[in-house]
Formats: structure tokens, C-alpha cells, sequence
């Protein structure tokens, strides 16, 4: 399984808990951590795991293309993807972006489905709601000004379209009157934890079922 990180969320130690117990079957018992912030803390987590990491980051991409960010980010995937298929680590069952900040485009996405490899994503809304960035933000602020009452955390499959590929688990949060920001951002970062390993362990037993 390959773990594609670019923020400080501290999702690493719960991905350890996707791997089945050694008596236990599994297709995918290794994982690898990618990065393209190589101060991101996720990556300590990841050297006292003993899961190793590849940094591949777009600033050189942006400054071989400084007037083309599309280009710029077509060719990033693109190598990305040769990274993983290619590339030292074995070819992987599944791909988790987790705090993955880049919008990936088809140059990533097709040749891994070509190879029939999963891609998921963590978002922290429910399907159809507060697609992209900000949006525990986004919803936060619907509950002070619209009245929204819940709003909730998704693990996805990656498509094309931001956030918007079918739904593999989801889990609602209850928007409390009066609650901070931080407050809330707290609460659906303990959600996301566990609903990140929910998420992966579904895909992986439904692989390993194939």
C-alpha cells in the first residue's frame, strides 16, 4: 500500500493498523509513504515505523514550466506514476492520499488504473458536500450562518473530479452550536483516524477476495 502525504496531519501511525495480524492472509503487507513536503511530520512517523519514504516534490516542475502550472502538474503526475510503477518499491494493491494537497490529474490517474491499482482519498465532508479545500472550514461556517446541523468525513475513490468518486465509507459529525473552529477541526481529525483505516481495510479485503 502506498501513502501519498503533502500536510502535518498525523495520519501515519493509524495506517500501521491496516495490516493484518501475521496468521492473517493478506494480498498487501508493506507500506511505503510518499511525500512531496519533506518537512511534513507524517514522515517521522514513518522512520520509526521502519516505512520507508520517497520524497517527489513540483517546485522543479513549476520552475521548468513557470508559465504553466498545468503543464507543470501533468508532467509531476506523470512521473509520479512511473515512480510507483517503476520504481524500487514493489508495485502496490492500493494507493491512500491522505492530506495529499495536489489535485491529480489523468497523467497519474490512468496509468494507474491501467494497472489496476485503487486509489482513495480521505475528504472531510460527506459525498456531494464542500467539494476541495476548507472545507471543515467551509462547513463551519454553514452551520453558523445556514443552520447546517452535521456535517462528516469520506473515504473515496479518486477520480478525475475533486473529490467526487463513489463513496467507500463515511461517517457524520454533528456541527454543535457555539463549538470553535479548532474545536471542531479537532473533532473530525479523531474521525478521520479511524475512518482512514476503515476505509483502506475494506478496499484491501475486497482485493484480497478477487
Amino acid at each position: 500500500m502506498r501513502i501519498r502525504r503533502s500536510t502535518q496531519h498525523a495520519h501515519n501511525s493509524r495506517y500501521i493498523q491496516v495490516l493484518p495480524p501475521r496468521d492473517q492472509p493478506c494480498r498487501t503487507t508493506k507500506l511505503t509513504n510518499y511525500t512531496s513536503r519533506i518537512k511534513a511530520y507524517g514522515l517521522e512517523r514513518a522512520a520509526k515505523a521502519s516505512i520507508p519514504t520517497t520524497y517527489h516534490n513540483l517546485k522543479s516542475y513549476k520552475d521548468k514550466h513557470p508559465n504553466a502550472l498545468d503543464t507543470a502538474r501533468q508532467e509531476y503526475d506523470a512521473e509520479l506514476a512511473k515512480i510507483i510503477l517503476e520504481g524500487q518499491h514493489p508495485r502496490p494493491d492500493l494507493i491512500v492520499c491522505a492530506g495529499w494537497m495536489h489535485i491529480v490529474t489523468p497523467s497519474f490517474l490512468s496509468p494507474i488504473a491501467a494497472a489496476g491499482i485503487k486509489t482513495i482519498n480521505l475528504h472531510p465532508a460527506l459525498p456531494g458536500e464542500f467539494a476541495g479545500a476548507h472545507a471543515i472550514d467551509r462547513a463551519w461556517k454553514a452551520g453558523k450562518e445556514e443552520g447546517l446541523k452535521r456535517t462528516g468525513v469520506m473515504i473515496h475513490e479518486v477520480i478525475a473530479e475533486v473529490d467526487a468518486g463513489d463513496a467507500i465509507v463515511t461517517q457524520e459529525v454533528e456541527l454543535r452550536e457555539g463549538e470553535s473552529l479548532d474545536a471542531l477541526e479537532e473533532r473530525i481529525h479523531a474521525v478521520e483516524h479511524g475512518l482512514i483505516v476503515e476505509g483502506a481495510r475494506r478496499v484491501l479485503e475486497g482485493l484480497g477476495k478477487k
